[in-house]
């Protein structure tokens, strides 16, 4: 069933029910500050980095779910009534939300009474922008009131919820006018604030939350809106809150905007102060004077809506299939946006406490994002290979906010460095900008071990070419991309972490996806290598590369299907040997896309035994059969109940892998089935069942041994974002960077027609029409560029020209 609808000319998810089956959340900000929004008005915001600063609270697992966020309470008559209905549910004559690009907007009705809420961060400045408008939709008069609420974090998320012996004594706040401010821990350590005001006089403020709520109180009803009475409270320790007390008369038809705006700001450290113990309020003033009104209110949407516009403008494809079309040009780009943003820091399934920025993650969301903002994917870049070891290894993770590499989950996941090279391909072939190779970077964030760029990628193959096994297979260190398959963890106790237990060197496990990993961003390396100069290190890296496929070949096939790897004692795992786990999806779709075993015939039996023992009705599952008792050999892959998770879950990260594969052989019927499976708009109608967003992907979906098949969790910030992209736009679609120019190869189903699409491309635009009139599934009989005609689907550039009308004929 639906909860709601797409509306695609306004680029937005409509959702005409509160009673969603998970709250179904929309992203705010595209720079330094954010905000999670449910569709209900839940959620929280921070500056830059989800656990050191943040600005709001949130409580995740609070019953009932998702009841902390920006509130506007209605006191009307005898009702008390919220736009989104949280937190106090009480039941409207009508309620929409409306999740855009960078936005939401809710709707709500009661009695005569229309409250319309615009949520937004501007593309300029470090606030959350509420535009909150009332209308008197009665015959007669209405006076009313209207109360604002949200609850300050103590900046630290984890310090906040855990050392309540301090922080119940540190809330500080200053007043002036309709404007809150929340300055714990400035007079000592920190140099910022947040504040939360209004455009328009107020009959009453509340900063003690004990005071507005009632002592032990919930936020459903709180004291002060049940009596219409704010308490003008100032906190003093305990919880800080922001209320706004604004009493309104509206005539019959009559309406009244109220502009609300939370805001961060920061001063040099000397300049904290402007009077003893009175904040600097001046960039302040400043922010809030630029939301005053709502023609600036306005214009500052506007310039949020033409940013997107224009990001979305750089890849846009017309289909015969609506869900194509949706996916390509809005939902699935979004996301790699947001997703490129945060990692897997924030969001309502990573509490933005314990992970910061991955960096096989954030290397990966590249993938998708990089031809939005190449400059900001060069910077990415560089961040990323800062953190990087010495020896090419790599911190597993670093925080946004100081951009140094943690050990919270420890490090030595062997696959890290090549996701490296993986990302500085991406970003050569979207740009031409090979400069970035000569970039001194340093290592481990210390400026006297910087080495040039190009430096880092070698030193990444290096390490996985010299660290093998005795079959002479990479060592898989404490996991590979799969996190769990922990190899050389040995966990017998409870609580321990399986990423940081155990020995990352020394053991012989091997990982057989690591290897496939190595010939194809090897290759890549190796043609870096000849571009940047460096023909004997091409070569080097080229004969180590046609080595590893031999090996795959020899040691890491299993008859069927690729193996998944050799433990410790170099047992197999994922052969038709093993008891259980006999088959795994990683290696059958990476071996593939590296191009191992096609040419002998194995990469179509490993894609054929992929559909025969891991397909369902709602994706690929990651393995088969589900373990059913723990393995110690094998970690916390064996601890989850079967058919979630890692445990023959559908990991819709690795589904495309799949997808890619099967166009790399040319079956563009299944390669284009996979994608259907887990792509959200074609599943819309059985939101029921997923539960999660239909508008965005989720990490995983309940495999066939779960309880719940099809029921999805984690949704947003997962790889999948960019894989799919990346499967669809350059796989399916055909649209390719390439080291020398833009090449289109579709691979697609029987019966899907021509496309065309467009596609900002190195300063030019490409005008693309796809033609084919045999209905083939893939090859590209020509091309006709401005009314020249090529052979091969790769474009020649020309240098100086902007715009490109381009007809690839297949067949």
């Amino acid at each position: 069933m639906n909860f709601g609808y797409f509306d695609d000319a306004a680029k937005e998810y409509v959702i005409t029910t509160p009673d969603t089956p998970l709250p179904w959340i929309n992203y705010l900000g595209s720079q330094d500050f954010f905000s999670l929004i449910s569709n209900t008005s839940g959620g929280y915001s921070f500056y830059k980095d989800a656990k050191l600063l943040r600005i709001t609270r949130y409580r995740y697992n609070s019953i009932p779910l998702d009841s902390n966020g920006k509130y506007y309470y209605i006191h009307d008559g005898n009702e008390i009534w919220n736009p989104a209905t949280m937190p106090s549910q009480t039941p409207l004559d009508a309620y929409e939300c409306r999740h855009g690009m960078g936005y939401s907007k809710f709707h709500g009705a009661k009695n005569g009474l229309e409250a319309d809420v615009l949520a937004f961060v501007p593309v300029d400045a470090a606030c959350e922008i509420n535009k909150v408008t009332l209308k008197n939709t009665s015959s007669g008069t209405k006076t009313f009131s209207l109360f604002s609420y949200v609850e300050f974090c103590l900046w630290n998320a984890v310090d906040d919820m855990t050392n309540f012996q301090r922080n119940l004594s540190i809330g500080e706040v200053e007043i002036e006018g309709s404007t809150i401010y929340h300055k714990t821990e400035y007079r000592e350590r920190r140099n910022h604030y947040s504040f939360f005001t209004v455009n328009a006089d107020i009959d009453g403020f509340d900063t003690s939350r004990d005071a507005f709520l009632g002592a032990g109180k919930s936020n459903a009803f709180p004291e002060a809106v049940k009596e219409n009475k704010a308490r003008n409270s100032v906190a003093s320790g305990w919880y800080p809150i922001a209320s706004h007390q604004i009493n309104v008369t509206l005539a019959a038809g009559e309406e009244k905007e109220l502009i609300f705006v939370l805001g961060y700001c920061e001063n040099p450290d000397d300049q904290k102060w402007e009077a003893p113990n009175v904040i600097n309020k001046a960039p302040a003033h400043e922010m809030i004077a630029r939301f005053q009104t709502s023609e600036q209110v306005a214009d500052a949407f506007a310039k949020l809506n033409q940013y997107w516009d224009e990001l979305l403008s750089r890849f846009h494809v017309e289909s015969n299939d609506p869900h194509v079309n949706r996916m390509a040009n809005i939902w699935n780009q979004y996301q790699c946006m947001v997703t490129f943003n945060l990692s897997r820091s924030a969001s309502y399934y990573e509490s933005g406490t314990g992970r910061g920025m991955g960096f096989r993650d954030s290397c990966q969301d590249l993938l998708g994002f990089v031809h939005l903002i190449p400059d900001r994917a060069r910077e990415r870049i560089l961040d990323i290979a800062a953190t990087q070891f010495e020896d090419g290894s790599a911190y597993h993770q670093y925080q946004p906010l100081t951009k140094k590499g943690n050990l919270d989950i420890g490090s030595g996941f062997n696959d890290d460095p090549l996701w490296l090279i993986a990302a500085v391909s991406a970003y050569l072939k979207e740009t031409g900008d090979f400069s970035i190779l000569d970039e001194m970077v340093p290592f481990d964030n210390q400026e006297d071990k910087a080495q040039p760029l190009y430096e880092h990628l070698n030193r990444s193959f290096t390490y996985i070419n010299t660290h093998l096994g005795p079959h002479k297979l990479p060592l898989i260190g404490r996991a590979d991309w799969n996190d769990c398959l922990n190899l050389n963890c040995f966990s017998k106790e409870p609580g321990e972490s399986f990423q940081t237990t155990g020995p990352s060197e020394g053991p012989v496990a091997e990982s057989v996806f690591i290897a496939g990993m190595f010939v194809k961003y090897g290759k890549e390396f190796a043609e870096i290598s000849r571009i940047h100069g460096n023909a004997d290190k091409a070569a080097e890296a080229e004969k180590a590369v046609d080595e590893m496929y031999q090996t795959v070949l020899d040691a890491g096939w299993d008859g069927e299907w690729f193996l998944r790897a050799y433990d410790a004692e170099s047992r197999k795992v994922g052969s038709h040997e093993c008891e259980e786990g006999k088959i795994f999806i990683e290696p059958q779709g990476f071996c593939v896309i590296a191009g191992i075993g096609v040419k002998e015939g194995l990469a179509e039996k490993a894609l054929d035994s992929v559909k025969k023992y891991l397909d369902t009705k709602y994706g690929i599952m990651i393995l088969q059969p589900a373990y059913t008792r723990y393995y110690l050999n094998l970690g916390e892959i064996s601890s989850y109940p079967p058919g979630y998770k890692e445990n023959a879950g559908i990991f819709c990260h690795n589904n495309p892998w799949v997808s890619i594969a099967e166009t790399v052989i040319g079956r563009g019927n299944r390669a284009f089935e996979i994608y259907k499976k887990t792509c959200p708009s074609y599943i819309e109608n059985i939101s029921e069942i997923h539960r999660t967003e239909p508008y965005v992907y989720s990490q995983m979906i309940a495999g066939a041994d779960a309880v719940f098949h099809g029921e999805a969790k984690n949704s947003w910030l997962t790889g999948t974002a960019a894989w799919t992209f990346w499967n669809l736009s350059q796989a399916i679609l055909g649209v390719q960077p390439s080291y020398q120019g833009l090449c289109i190869d579709p691979c697609i189903p029987e019966g899907f027609g021509d496309f065309s699409l467009t596609r900002q491309y190195r300063g030019a635009t490409y005008h693309v029409d796809v033609k084919n009139p045999d209905n083939v599934q893939k090859g590209v009989k020509k091309i006709v560029v401005d009314g020249k005609e090529y052979e091969g689907c790769c474009i020649p550039a020309e240098e100086g020209k902007t715009e490109y009308h381009v007809t690839v004929y297949m067949g």
